[in-house]
């Protein structure tokens, strides 16, 4: 069950006695627990109906008590219990599992258990996937966040454009919340009907539309000395911006993809195959054709003695990143 349709059948007060939501991205916890918050009870049953306990602070048999009430004046009480993951269950699993397998039907206990797993070979996630509701907020692979801006983006109303998506994907990471928190701030700015595109990006969240990773992947793919040259000057002049473990993962991450691609057998299939948007295949394909598979994997080797000597291995430690970015990038092209 998605985060959305669990969040449909909680406006829709199809509503489970207990939800467990755990796992390591806390976005979809947080989401789906506000969803909680906000649509079970009025605002005027909160102040009666709704405690909000948190894990390091309490104890289950606190949780319990809690859970035990009836409602006043109202079909339902809120229990929630924040940062989860610090709560001492195992100290009382009996009672805790007891009231799992029987819990009040008034009660809406949510337990926000983050950055982690809940520990599913334990009997009471088999009681609580029985008796009330399990989700798990799994972390997203990089290369699929471009896909989800769109998503996020056109849930809103809004379009943004495949390389404003891969830009942002690129310079965010996959932290979703970090990510929706900048496409917020990005729409309120964006008149709906007018799509999103790399100036928009580079005018509200600051990032270079012509000096960025993505634009050194799309000069090294064409072979572009002198561009790749400008864009290395001010990754070199804005080193907090553009951190030379970043710049090398990303280009880690490109050419495995141009590796795989010189292995696909039905070029038609290759954007499904590589994960990227087919919006973009033209480049990994003109990668390709200036990049043989004998010089990809000379590239990759480069990439991994240069993160080594970044870190020390094989260097006198003295030279600066932008040095060795500027002579990286030389040894690729030629």
């Amino acid at each position: 069950m998605s985060a959305s349709d669990i969040i449909k059948d909680i406006k829709a007060r199809k509503l489970k006695p207990i939800y467990l939501l755990h796992g390591e991205e806390s976005y979809y916890i947080d989401l789906i627990s506000e969803a909680l918050e906000q649509e079970v009870l009025s605002e005027a049953e909160r102040g009666f109906n709704q405690t909000v306990l948190y894990g390091k602070d309490t104890d289950v048999t606190t949780v319990l008590n809690a859970a035990k009430r009836y409602p006043m004046m109202s079909d339902y009480q809120v229990v929630m219990v924040k940062e989860a993951q610090e709560l001492k269950i195992d100290k009382a699993a009996d009672a805790f599992q007891a009231y799992c397998e029987n819990p009040l039907k008034s009660t809406v206990l949510v337990l926000c258990h983050k950055y982690g797993k809940f520990d599913k070979r334990k009997k009471v996630f088999k009681v609580i996937e029985k008796n009330g509701l399990a989700f798990e907020s799994a972390t997203i692979y990089d290369n699929k966040v471009p896909a989800w801006i769109e998503d996020f983006v056109r849930g809103k109303g809004h379009h943004i454009n495949p390389s404003a998506s891969a830009l942002l994907g690129e310079y965010l990471g996959n932290d979703l919340s970090k990510v929706a928190n900048e496409l917020e701030k990005l729409m309120l700015n964006v008149p709906k009907g007018k799509e999103i595109g790399s100036k928009e990006v580079q005018d509200n969240i600051g990032i270079s539309k012509e000096y960025n990773v993505f634009e050194l992947q799309n000069a090294l793919a064409r072979k572009d000395v002198f561009k790749a040259n400008q864009i290395i000057n001010y990754f070199e002049a804005n080193p907090k911006a553009n951190p030379y473990v970043l710049i090398i993962g990303t280009l880690s991450s490109w050419f495995t993809k141009i590796l795989k691609l010189h292995y696909i057998q039905n070029k038609g299939e290759a954007a499904k195959e590589l994960g990227v948007n087919p919006y973009f295949i033209k480049d990994y394909e003109q990668a390709a054709r200036n990049y043989p598979l004998g010089k990809v994997f000379e590239v990759m080797s480069l990439l991994r003695t240069y993160d080594l000597k970044a870190k020390g291995v094989d260097s006198t430690g003295n030279t600066e990143t932008g040095d060795l970015l500027k002579e990286l990038v030389f040894r690729i092209i030629h």
